[in-house]
């Protein structure tokens, strides 16, 4: 029997968590949900638009040829009641699309904040480790002690907020130095 890969079973449970973390997600979805998503799946796909598109000739077709054929059209040019129909379908198109994005974007920022979690306890863990590290080189006898500013500097948490206000303030100060171009 060959040994367990720690990196594969590490691999495993990573998937695992995920593969969890998008069943939960997809079980909070309710049926109303899933017909809207169902929606807007049909209509983004090519051969909706062909429908569409044949459907809009064909009542053309159907109102023009109309006259050929000694009938009265059901809705001559310009066709307001195939306007009507398009503008209807139109807006609740653009209403299932938007829903469904609305959920996407949820999870999209429940996936930021997950990683962003992650991100903040890697950060320090990775700041323990260093003190931990530095700590015992100290405490080494065969080990010559010196001062390591670079791994001073490490052992100190990051500050999400000071981060934040530095990427904000590097953001004001492109924005004037854009102005100042574009002026």
């Amino acid at each position: 029997m060959a040994p367990r890969d720690a990196s594969a079973d590490a691999i495993a449970h990573n998937i695992e968590s995920i593969a969890a973390f998008y069943e939960l997600e997809h079980r909070k979805v309710t049926r109303a949900q899933r017909t809207v998503e169902w929606l807007s799946d049909v209509a983004g796909r090519p051969s909706f638009l062909a429908a569409i598109v044949l459907f809009a000739v064909a009542w053309i077709a159907a109102n023009l040829g109309a006259a050929t054929l000694h009938r009265r059209a059901f809705d001559p040019a310009p066709f307001f009641w195939l306007l009507g129909c398009v503008s209807l379908l139109a807006l609740l198109t653009t209403t299932v699309v938007l829903i469904r994005q609305e959920r996407l974007a949820d999870l999209e920022q429940r996936r930021e904040h997950l990683d962003l979690q992650v991100n903040l306890l890697t950060e320090q863990k990775t700041t323990k480790l260093i003190h931990l590290i530095e700590e015992l080189r100290r405490d080494m006898p065969m080990v010559r002690d010196r001062r390591d500013p670079e791994s001073e500097m490490m052992q100190q948490a990051t500050d999400p907020h000071r981060v934040l206000a530095g990427i904000d303030e590097a953001l004001i100060a492109a924005g004037d130095r854009n102005a100042g171009v574009e002026a």
